[in-house]
């Protein structure tokens, strides 16, 4: 077992830097640019997005009360690992299956927290290549960036928040803090300008026509060929539809509902926005909104680092995830969703690197003149890269320290439960998890464009050719055959964020249980909807496909890799407590 003796987290964070650290991981500013082209690609299920992240928001508020409670009773590093061993410690019969709780809790959180980094280097990748496409489009495409390019980008990005995670939580908070205002308040710019441009173009009126292979704006229709391509000049600019009189046609703005394939377009109102439409629908799309809310928790993994753990903890939970869930994805996500038109639909997102990139052209261009908008978006750009950089710091840190519990426990390698002696940070954990993140990463980036958003042969066939913008690309069919990586690699991150929030659930239940301080409402009921909840929506990783809901390949891929996560924690739980003759279950408190 690692040494006791050898150096202690120091107790430094405050609640604002516990709120801080929180609130970098739900990362609004980030999350809106990042996921809605995820969440665009689930099939038929997009026109649920906003209801669907409401609904995973009511998922995490009542885990957050659960975590809340429970850390109240035990603070300490290492959350719900920590939690499941003190809470069945506490009862006299089940005391015995403390250990083994215990590792099934450490083993599956790691199924989120060393994946979910790999998904934020990931998704750097395609946010980087998008920007570098807008600057030097000769070099890559900003709508389809290269692989290799992305991957480059996403290993670089992974050793480098390492490198401030590594320096100490005092150096994190800070970074976060400053991050968590400048993105904030970006994004309430963006929502602001997008509902204004909605409510400032009715159906009918003039707008703009967006063009996502030249990532520009356009006032007139586009001339299109028998195919249904657009036809371009030498430069790849459309050419416009002209009249008899050989005058550009102006474009008008139209919401229309679906195309002839029966692929949503656009809402045709405010009211479509926030509806179910199907049922079945606010479940899938809750399957993929549960990374943009995650994180609410990672607090709970610095309870040896919290001034006044029992106090700050709870409140840094909840009001974490009340501030960027409530408040920020509800809006931000409602005026992102509102914006869509016939000019720029879902469908246009679902292939595009970065469909809020896009989004915030067209605004821009609304409000500082056409050709302007690219520097509101390259502003906002800087804010979005500031955030991607918190929340991926957040995680490691929670991820880093989660391990380093572990192996403090000597229930992972003994190396990981070491300190370093000056920054007083589990610094193997992270370095360990930054390779991690970076093989994670390159894999995520490998299909992104596969499967929903695989891009139209026109457009592989004009992407700069070269080992940085084209390798990688094959045909349309042959992409979309195959399963989205980044998707595939999301929903698994997100199953291992089930699983650790339903156990956590649980937890409170059991661990109140029998107390004098015992509440049925928030030891009991709201748990209790948390854990049902938890698991409605790992049902349905198998529910969708089977039904033909939204995509299929990717749920069955990631409950694939979850399974041989379990698998392989099972035989290293076994072969470990035998090598070291420890007892799985206990006989003695």
């Amino acid at each position: 077992m690692a040494d006791q003796k050898a150096p202690q987290m120091q107790a430094t964070l405050g609640l604002t830097g516990l709120t801080s650290n929180a609130m970098a991981l739900i990362a609004p500013g980030a999350f809106l640019w990042l996921t809605f082209y995820i969440q665009a690609t689930t099939g038929t299920t997009a026109p649920t997005m906003w209801l669907g992240i409401f609904g995973a928001l009511l998922l995490c508020l009542a885990t957050a009360v659960a975590y809340a409670e429970i850390s109240k009773l035990y603070p300490g590093t290492g959350s719900s690992y920590y939690y499941a061993e003190q809470a069945l410690l506490s009862k006299d019969k089940a005391f015995k299956y403390a250990r083994v709780a215990k590792f099934i809790v450490g083993w599956g959180s790691h199924l989120y927290y060393w994946v979910y980094p790999g998904v934020m280097v990931a998704t750097t990748g395609i946010f980087v290549g998008y920007v570098v496409g807008f600057l030097y489009p000769t070099f890559i495409s900003g709508g389809n960036p290269g692989p290799v390019f992305m991957a480059l980008v996403a290993v670089a990005f992974s050793f480098f928040v390492a490198w401030i995670a590594q320096k100490g939580a005092g150096a994190s908070t800070a970074v976060n803090l400053a991050i968590n205002i400048i993105q904030i308040s970006a994004l309430i710019v963006f929502s602001v300008l997008a509902l204004g441009y909605r409510v400032n173009h009715p159906s009918g009126s003039t707008g703009f026509q967006y063009d996502t292979q030249t990532l520009s704006t356009y006032t007139y229709q586009f001339a299109t060929a028998k195919d249904g391509t657009t036809m371009r000049d030498a430069s790849g600019t459309p050419l416009p539809l002209v009249d008899a009189a050989g005058k550009p046609v102006p474009y008008k703005i139209t919401y229309p509902t679906t195309d002839a394939s029966g692929n949503f377009l656009t809402h045709e109102n405010a009211t479509s926005v926030i509806a179910p439409h199907k049922f079945s629908f606010v479940f899938i799309q809750a399957t993929v909104a549960i990374l943009i809310l995650v994180g609410f928790e990672s607090v709970t993994s610095m309870g040896g680092e919290a001034k006044n753990p029992t106090k700050h903890i709870p409140i840094a939970v909840i009001g974490s995830l009340l501030i960027q869930g409530l408040i920020c994805y509800l809006i931000e996500y409602f005026a992102a969703n509102y914006f869509l038109n016939s000019g720029y639909t879902m469908q246009s997102a679902a292939g595009s690197a970065a469909p809020i990139g896009d989004m915030m052209i067209i605004v821009g261009d609304a409000l500082l003149g056409q050709g302007h908008g690219k520097y509101f978006m390259l502003a906002e750009a800087i804010t979005v890269f500031l955030a991607l950089i918190g929340t991926t710091l957040s995680c490691m840190n929670t991820g880093a320290r989660v391990t380093y519990a572990m192996g403090k426990d000597d229930e992972a390698p003994e190396h990981f439960g070491i300190l370093h002696a000056k920054s007083l940070t589990p610094r193997r954990a992270i370095w360990t998890l930054a390779i991690i993140s970076a093989v994670i990463g390159v894999v995520a980036v490998s299909l992104v464009f596969a499967d929903a958003g695989a891009p139209t042969d026109a457009t592989i066939a004009a992407l700069p050719h070269g080992i940085f913008s084209s390798f990688g690309y094959s045909t349309h069919d042959q992409l979309a055959a195959l399963p989205n990586s980044l998707l595939t690699i999301t929903l698994t991150s997100n199953f291992g964020t089930f699983i650790l929030y339903a156990l956590s659930c649980f937890l409170c239940i059991v661990a109140f249980r029998g107390r004098p301080d015992y509440n049925p409402v928030l030891h009991l009921l709201i748990p209790g909807f948390g854990l049902l909840a938890n698991l409605v929506c790992m049902a349905f990783y198998l529910i969708s496909p089977v039904f033909g809901l939204g995509t299929f390949k990717e749920p069955l891929l990631a409950l694939g890799i979850s399974a041989l996560w379990g698998i392989y924690g099972a035989i290293y739980f076994i072969r470990s407590s035998k090598a070291k003759g420890k007892s799985i279950l206990l006989t003695a408190k």
